[in-house]
């Protein structure tokens, strides 16, 4: 542990200018890439559901089965494309290698990454975790509806979408539940540095700020006006049962109003190692591990944003140049961290990203390079954390007590038949 580069050490690289400026970059081709790119939504998209009625031209829609207040979201039944009901380990059985891709934030501002992952996703059989930002779908014009803890009304470290940017995020966060994914939630204002940082705020400042995060998804149509939508498919107030903190930070108070609220895990611990988790104020800690990094003695943690700060330091455009050395030690990272738990302990493998263009969008790059290469492994899952989350739950406890004996790079001791028929 000696050797491993800590996570606060990334955090002097400004947070708010990352996610500012990855955000901003490639609004500028909305208008070309072509805003919703995952499709606008319609009868024909899967849910079942006829298009919007209207009560009168340009009035409110009128309201209709299934629908769920306002009609910004609606009970459309069971989410499709979920893996079957999990079971437990047979005794000596050899454990799946779980791994799972999440996103924080998860707004497509036109620069079609959300609908590329969708892609890549459905190609692979895959399923993810986006984190959404409630404010994602909160117009700027209607940013005094945010009542940040210990912060100004309306203020967000991270930038309000434009309409556009609304209606594609919309759009893309549909889709994404009718293709089987989990919509967790990144919270709103992404406060990481000062007195009003998330770090500060008590259980119940976490209680507001997720009331009003679950407010703005399912009453996203009063708050744009936007009536020519379908609902989002889905109860967010049933499906959300799990989260990430702003630059991981505020985990300790922030358990209290998760658990009060049944939420069954979070994903917010300041970095883990590559062993089977255990449970925390009774929810599954599901931390971003260290991974080994190549060329280096140290470890880094599974996301994009500190992969970056250990390259590039200081900026979001680093030096062209290094950009294939940097996609090379990048990828290899995710896949470094893939193999040493594959051949070992089987521990599942937790990788956060962000939709952004960071150094010539090779983040971007290594994740889907990483994807396809660990997709056709045998005996490899790549699931949401709460089909993850399902699969312990079903667990015998004796073999997840030693599931989660087994260290980083540990293999089980006499194979797996020995290891697992002796619990």
């Amino acid at each position: 542990m000696s050797d491993m580069r800590d996570v606060r050490d990334v955090r002097d690289f400004s947070r708010r200018g990352v996610l500012g400026l990855g955000l901003g970059l490639g609004l500028g081709a909305a208008a070309a890439v072509g805003i919703g790119g995952c499709g606008a939504p319609s009868s024909g998209s899967g849910s079942g559901s006829a298009p919007t009625p209207h009560a009168k031209p340009g009035g409110p829609p009128a309201a209709r089965a299934g629908w769920i207040g306002d009609g910004s979201t609606a009970d459309t039944g069971p989410q499709p494309h979920q893996p079957a009901r999990p079971v437990p380990l047979q005794p000596g059985e050899i454990p799946p290698q779980f791994v799972v891709f999440s996103w924080d934030g998860a707004g497509e501002v036109g620069n079609g990454l959300f609908p590329r992952f969708l892609k890549l996703a459905k190609d692979h059989g895959a399923a993810m975790t986006f984190f959404l930002s409630g404010v994602y779908l909160l117009p700027e014009s209607r940013r005094s509806l945010y009542r940040p803890p210990n912060n100004p009304v309306g203020a967000s470290d991270i930038g309000y979408l434009t309409d556009g940017h609304v209606r594609a995020t919309l759009a893309c966060v549909r889709q994404a539940w009718l293709d089987g994914h989990e919509m967790g939630t990144h919270f709103n204002g992404h406060f990481c540095d000062g007195p009003g940082s998330v770090a500060h705020w008590t259980p119940a400042d976490w209680e507001d700020e997720i009331t009003q995060a679950v407010s703005f998804v399912t009453g996203w149509r009063t708050n744009t006006g936007f009536n020519d939508l379908e609902p989002l498919p889905f109860d967010y107030r049933k499906e959300l049962v799990g989260a990430r903190t702003p630059c991981l930070l505020g985990q300790g108070n922030l358990l209290p109003a998760a658990r009060k609220l049944g939420w069954r895990y979070d994903s917010s611990s300041s970095g883990g190692l590559q062993r089977w988790p255990v449970k925390k104020s009774g929810l599954w800690d599901l931390p971003l591990q260290s991974l080994p990094f190549p060329g280096h003695s140290f470890e880094v943690l599974s996301m994009d944003y500190n992969i970056l700060a250990n390259q590039s330091v200081a900026t979001t455009r680093g030096v062209p140049a290094n950009y294939p050395g940097w996609r090379t030690q990048a990828t290899d990272t995710y896949l470094g961290g893939f193999g040493r738990a594959y051949e070992t302990n089987r521990a599942p493998l937790f990788i956060g990203n962000h939709f952004e263009e960071w150094n010539g969008g090779i983040y971007m790059d290594a994740v889907e390079e990483a994807l396809k290469a660990m997709a056709d492994k045998k005996d490899v899952r790549l699931v949401s954390f709460r089909q993850f989350t399902d699969w312990l739950d079903v667990q015998d406890a004796k073999v997840l007590a030693r599931l989660q004996g087994l260290g980083p790079g540990q293999s089980p001791t006499g194979g797996w038949h020995t290891y697992l028929s002796a619990a």
